[in-house]
């Protein structure tokens, strides 16, 4: 039970960051760095990154950034699985 509490409280701050990094580059203000985002995600956040990226149309064209996502998708999933 707690998993899914720690998926659902990590998914909503998550999708809010990336809205929030989403609004900065529109503006043209300082971005949220992407290993931030990416500790979000691997921090049970990457549903609601996922969301995100879907929602917001954000961090969906960078390359780089997809590899690395897919991988604190993965890495998360396998840590979930070890202490399950």
């Amino acid at each position: 039970m707690i998993f899914v509490w720690a998926y659902l409280v990590m998914s909503l701050i998550t999708f809010v960051v990336y809205g929030l990094d989403k609004l900065k580059a529109k503006k043209g203000w300082w971005r949220i760095p992407e290993a931030t985002l990416h500790v979000l995600e691997f921090a049970f956040g990457w549903p609601g990154a996922w969301a995100a990226q879907v929602v917001f149309r954000h961090k969906t064209y960078k390359r780089s950034f997809r590899v690395v996502f897919w991988l604190m998708v993965v890495a998360n999933l396998v840590l979930v699985a070890c202490l399950w």
